[in-house]
């Protein structure tokens, strides 16, 4: 049995799943199991080639390192500068989280 290649990732995977879902009921005749896990192995091999197919395009895409101009430079201070520019002590509460 050959798949149709056209299929897409979310298709081939949920076509396995049913294959998957059909074996572990029981109900199936031997040969039909057989069959079965033949078409198990190809959806799992075609969502395996669909994975490959992504992350290589992933991998291709261009990346961009532009360096940060002076002005934004990550700030050098450490927490306790921080806490004093605010007027704030160390033990004192935050306030509330913003979420």
């Amino acid at each position: 049995m050959t798949l149709d290649a056209s299929l897409t990732y979310e298709q081939a995977l949920a076509q396995l799943d049913a294959t998957l879902r059909s074996l572990e009921e029981g109900k199936l005749s031997l040969e039909e199991a057989i069959a079965a896990v033949a078409r198990g192995r190809e959806y799992l091999q075609l969502c395996e080639r669909k994975l490959e197919e992504a992350r290589q395009r992933i991998e291709s895409l261009p990346v961009k390192e532009e360096p940060l101009p002076d002005d934004d430079a990550p700030h050098p201070a450490t927490v306790a500068d921080l806490r004093a520019e605010r007027g704030r002590g160390p033990g004192e509460p935050q306030g509330e989280i913003p979420f």
